[in-house]
């Protein structure tokens, strides 16, 4: 199908959230790898922002992927966050640097990041918008867009007073499409009726999926061998508007996976869709935390509680048997602030993209270890 920006690229991007690491660091050789047989496959797409792996993604993917491979042989991605200006006079001086950090003169696709609500308001307070149909008009974006983390109601609001944006990046997987705190479907649907390009972002919930309960499992194993994560990816791509789906890949061997399954991309069949509806099933008996391990809540948290670590403990503790969770826990909690140390500002609720209660969370973290 034609899309509204004109982008050509297969329907897997590279999310650059989650990359390799030994010993903490980005492992640039790794990545190096894993860009090379992105790219050899014919992929071309790669998503980054400032605050990706603690401010150090652009600088990976310079290094990665810019210095290495002819510029128009890929689409760049970036992000404007909130976190980063607190007026207008600030926006172009943090543009020049992602610039600068990327190393690129341009931006093929360049977002208002997190958009929801509240920070929608300071986005126009800040007159950002305009600032980046300027940064357009002067060829530094080729396309601008917003990645988007609300309820439907809030995307209709900002696609009706923004008409300029071109993409819109969803969160949209088979846990999410029906979820009334994410309603991933219902956000489709608004961006197709405004006929804008679709990027979908989470299709794996943060990795979740990739690990589903053992009802679920089974009713995957019993089509094949695929890998679940598989499903879940393929769910997401088969949308109609949906120019690619990113996957954070952190390893050679996730990169390999997804490859193999999206090089040729096929929607996923009735039987599949049943047993996706099947993992869903499983997925909600357990009412597990639906945290993706975004670390939003980190940057704000003013106690440096470890929220996603202690939400994988909890979540792992419902569904697995044996003494591993709280093994895990007692190490998190040895050399971290422990839930109980929570002041209860809320500021991690306001940055938290999947509307977690967090502090009532965190009690019942608590309470179960």
């Amino acid at each position: 199908m034609e899309y509204v920006t004109g982008i050509k690229t297969k329907k897997l991007g590279f999310g650059l959230m989650r990359l390799p690491t030994k010993a903490g660091i980005i492992d640039l050789r790794e990545l190096k790898k894993m860009v090379d047989t992105f790219m050899e496959a014919g992929f071309n797409y790669f998503d980054t922002a400032h605050p990706y792996m603690a401010l150090r993604s652009e600088g990976a993917i310079r290094k990665a992927l810019v210095k290495r491979y002819p510029r128009q042989s890929y689409y760049l991605v970036n992000k404007l966050t909130s976190n980063f200006f607190l007026n207008e006079n600030q926006i172009r001086p943090f543009f020049n640097s992602q610039l600068k950090a990327c190393g690129v003169d341009y931006f093929d696709v360049y977002l208002a990041h997190s958009l929801n609500r509240d920070n929608y308001e300071k986005f126009k307070k800040c007159n950002a918008f305009n600032v980046c149909k300027e940064l357009k008009n002067e060829g530094k974006i080729k396309h601008f867009g917003i990645s988007f983390h609300d309820r439907a109601e809030v995307l209709e609001k900002i696609l009706s007073e923004q008409p300029d944006i071109e993409i819109v990046q969803l969160q949209l997987n088979y846990l999410d499409f029906d979820d009334p705190s994410v309603e991933g479907g219902k956000c489709y649907e608004v961006a197709r009726r405004f006929n804008k390009d679709i990027v979908i972002m989470e299709p794996v919930k943060g990795g979740s999926l990739a690990n589903p309960p053992e009802e679920g499992k089974k009713a995957f194993d019993e089509l094949g061998n695929a890998s679940y994560a598989s499903y879940a990816i393929r769910y997401a791509a088969g949308f109609e508007g949906v120019l690619t789906v990113l996957s954070g890949m952190g390893n050679m061997a996730m990169m390999e996976d997804n490859i193999s399954y999206m090089k040729e991309f096929t929607p996923l069949s009735e039987k599949e869709n049943l047993a996706v509806m099947k993992a869903v099933a499983a997925f909600r008996g357990l009412n597990l935390i639906q945290c993706t391990d975004c670390r939003y809540c980190l940057d704000v948290c003013p106690k440096n509680i470890p929220i996603p670590d202690y939400f994988a403990c909890l979540n792992a503790k419902k569904q697995f048997k044996g003494w591993n969770p709280s093994m895990y826990y007692r190490r998190v909690s040895a050399a971290k602030p422990k839930p109980d140390e929570c002041i209860k500002c809320g500021k991690c609720e306001k940055a938290c993209p999947q509307h977690l209660e967090i502090r009532e969370l965190l009690k019942e973290v608590d309470k179960n270890f």
